[in-house]
């Protein structure tokens, strides 16, 4: 399993010590009060660069247990790999901030660490402060929150005036503002539920205690749906409400599915085009014959061929990060789709046109492995240059992949199936053909850049002899 050491704060029971104490010649310490206790927090390490939060998989040490520097403390889910994470001190495991299968915000405290028994008792005292301040904390931001909903409804205007809304004025529809008066209910101290906080006609029955008609029970449950929807929305596009459907059961999303969810969307913002190329594979078939007793996969062939491409056109190994320039990258690392239990991972064969054809497929079988067990290390998984996603080998013949964030372009690979072909004199024949589409960043690769990478691609793939040489 992957680790990594966490970094820690220090807490004094002299907090207004200053540091530079430390430091002082043996003579000036004895006029300085004693640091009698010394706890450090143990933080939610960042594991990856797009790692926000983490989830506790398991404490592999208890609270009391003698902890030595470089010892594993406790498992981390991140949105990628499960990882160990050590210790850089000696110390007492005084106190669990965050237990097992729960999350936190990277650099948040999980843990506490005594140095000596003597500081136990203030560390426990210092968690549960920390985990008493928690529920407090969302409690005024949503306190906090509930003025904003008063700022974006008091310039609209009112539904029964033209004239503009006062700050202040309270909007409801007419009526409620009649229900209102019937029922001899103050509006003013009403808070609406309907668009904008407006105060709607079933907001007054409930504060005038009327139970609501069997037919408004049919409706009710559409109205707040689509209420809570607009005044939550953001101006840009409003939430979809969407019907339960009866029997359904909702399942969250594992850290791993919140990273891809994440990361599918993000990619939306980036301007792609998609071209695809139809590549015979007669000879790449027969190669992989002879290779395949060796250990040699499809996906690190196609893996090796793309990497050899990708040599002679720099241009689709590069990146855009700001939108105003290109990145070209040195390395060219060659992420390759796996789908594992949960979720779906790109671990990276990195340097791929280095390395010779069978210890590329030694290292992907490494680096599968790792996947599924979870425990790949963030630079085996992160640092792709360009992306490989083959679903040829279930069958399917074409397919579009998204660009991940942060890389120039993705390579879909589909099966590779006979088809009947006519060459130049006009003869039919049957041949082996595969379909690969490549989705790219327009921002800095255009089609004239991609055709002519796939040419490239192509004539390795049908003259094959390169990939093991």
């Amino acid at each position: 399993m992957a680790s990594l050491s966490f970094s820690s704060s220090v807490s004094s029971s002299t907090p207004f010590l200053r540091p530079s104490a430390f430091f002082l010649k043996p003579r000036s310490i004895s006029r300085l009060p004693l640091v009698r206790a010394k706890i450090r927090e143990i933080f939610m390490p960042a594991l990856s660069s797009t790692m926000t939060e983490g989830k506790i998989v398991s404490w592999v040490k208890s609270e009391g247990d003698v902890l030595s520097k470089g010892e594993p403390v406790v498992v981390v889910e991140s949105d990628k790999a499960d990882m160990d994470v050590e210790t850089f001190y000696d110390g007492i495991l005084a106190a669990i901030v965050v237990n097992d299968g729960e999350t936190a915000p990277v650099g948040a405290p999980i843990g506490l660490l005594a140095e000596t028994e003597d500081e136990i008792a203030e560390a426990k005292a210092k968690a549960a402060a920390q985990s008493s301040s928690a529920p407090s904390a969302t409690a005024t931001k949503v306190e906090e929150s509930a003025p904003v909903a008063t700022k974006v409804e008091a310039p609209a205007p009112a539904v029964a005036a033209a004239a503009p809304a006062t700050p202040g004025k309270v909007v409801a529809t007419p009526y409620a503002k009649k229900l209102a008066k019937q029922h001899k209910v103050d509006i003013n101290k009403l808070v609406g539920t309907g668009p904008f906080g407006r105060i709607t006609p079933e907001d007054v029955e409930k504060a005038a205690g009327i139970t609501p008609a069997p037919k408004a029970n049919v409706i009710a449950p559409v109205a707040p749906a689509a209420s809570a929807a607009t005044s939550t929305a953001s101006p840009a596009k409003a939430a979809t409400s969407f019907p339960e459907i009866p029997g359904s059961n909702v399942v969250p999303f594992t850290t791993m599915q919140a990273a891809v969810s994440k990361n599918m969307v993000e990619s939306l913002s980036v301007p792609t085009f998609r071209v695809g190329y139809p590549i015979s594979t007669d000879a790449l078939d027969a190669l992989y014959e002879k290779v395949k007793p060796k250990g040699v996969t499809m996906t690190a062939l196609l893996a090796k061929a793309a990497a050899m491409a990708l040599v002679q056109h720099p241009v689709v190994n590069a990146t855009c990060k700001d939108g105003k320039s290109f990145t070209y990258n040195s390395s060219i690392n060659i992420a390759v789709a796996v789908a594992i239990n949960g979720g779906l991972i790109t671990p990276v064969l990195q340097d791929a046109d280095k390395l010779d054809l069978y210890l590329l497929s030694q290292k992907w079988k490494e680096l599968v492995e790792k996947a599924r067990a979870k425990q790949l290390q963030p630079q085996e998984y992160n640092s792709g240059t360009f992306t490989l996603s083959n679903l040829g080998m279930f069958g399917v013949d074409r397919f579009d992949a998204i660009l991940p964030p942060g890389q120039g372009a993705i390579m879909a690979v589909g099966a590779s199936k006979p088809t009947v072909v006519a060459d130049k004199d006009g003869f039919f024949s049957v041949k082996n053909k595969m379909l690969v589409n490549v989705t790219a960043d327009h921002r800095i690769i255009y089609g004239a850049d991609l055709a002519a990478f796939l040419q490239t691609f192509s004539k390795i793939i049908e003259n094959p002899e390169s990939l093991t040489m």
